[in-house]
């Protein structure tokens, strides 16, 4: 943000002639040092510093017994893909990807998800489209991208990388962060289903259809941004929690 102009302060007028310029001096130098650190402060505001995202990931879960999975844990990099960053934080914080299915998984390519398990949902989030970032990070095993079906057309659904997929870069799939651990967690997601599951069911049913048609889709149990939520599951907790939904079909 601009900072306003800093006056030097005047003297009174019984300030001697040569104190009065040393003190005019000091000032202006007192000034130019401020704005130096000023300027330096406000590179720095605007460049947020990386921060952790935890996904609690539920691998496979039988009725009555405690879920299969982990935590997955995310380094988002607002540097570099900050528009990118800013809306993974923005979904995050609005807790559209609690219950959310793993609906596309290609084995040696990539895990994705992110279409709102609510239906209700699904219209207000595809309508929420955010401009492209430049690539400055290569699509490397780990990865965490943006998926895209056209330039500026980036909503809520990303996908991690299976291993390097530099070919990714070239095609405008700029990554804003990257699984720090729990990385075997994201190599166990149920792959059976390969890209089956249909993403306009998906728009139009949410998890109604997930469940019912690709009933062992692993999937997000919760997702937090730093302080939202605990570093993982504990025995303390219930382990064979539901969501709503599925309380009711089961």
């Amino acid at each position: 943000a601009p900072h306003r102009a800093i006056k030097a302060r005047q003297g009174d007028s019984c300030t001697p002639p040569s104190l009065h310029r040393i003190m005019r001096l000091t000032s202006l130098a007192a000034v130019a040092l401020l704005a130096a650190l000023c300027s330096g402060g406000a590179s720095l505001a605007s460049a947020e510093e990386p921060y952790v995202v935890e996904l609690d990931v539920v691998l496979s879960k039988k009725k009555g017994k405690k879920p299969a999975g982990g935590v997955v844990k995310i380094e988002v990099h607002p540097d570099w893909a900050p528009v990118g960053a800013a809306r993974f934080k923005e979904i995050v914080g609005a807790g559209i990807w609690d219950w959310n299915r793993f609906f596309r998984v290609v084995p040696d390519f990539i895990v994705q998800w992110g279409i709102p398990g609510d239906k209700a949902l699904t219209g207000v989030w595809q309508s929420k489209r955010i401009p492209d970032d430049p690539v400055l990070e290569t699509n490397a095993r780990g990865t965490i991208t943006f998926a895209t079906s056209g330039a500026n057309s980036r909503t809520s659904q990303v996908f991690i990388n299976f291993k390097d997929n530099a070919m990714l870069d070239k095609q405008g799939f700029a990554p804003f962060g990257k699984v720090i651990e729990g990385m075997d967690i994201v190599d166990a997601i149920y792959d059976g289903h390969g890209g089956d599951p249909d993403q306009g069911q998906i728009q139009a049913k949410g998890n109604q259809y997930l469940r019912k048609e690709f009933p062992k889709l692993s999937y997000i149990r919760r997702a937090r941004l730093p302080g939202q939520m605990p570093s993982a599951v504990d025995s303390s907790e219930e382990t064979t929690e539901e969501s709503p939904e599925d309380k009711d079909e089961m």
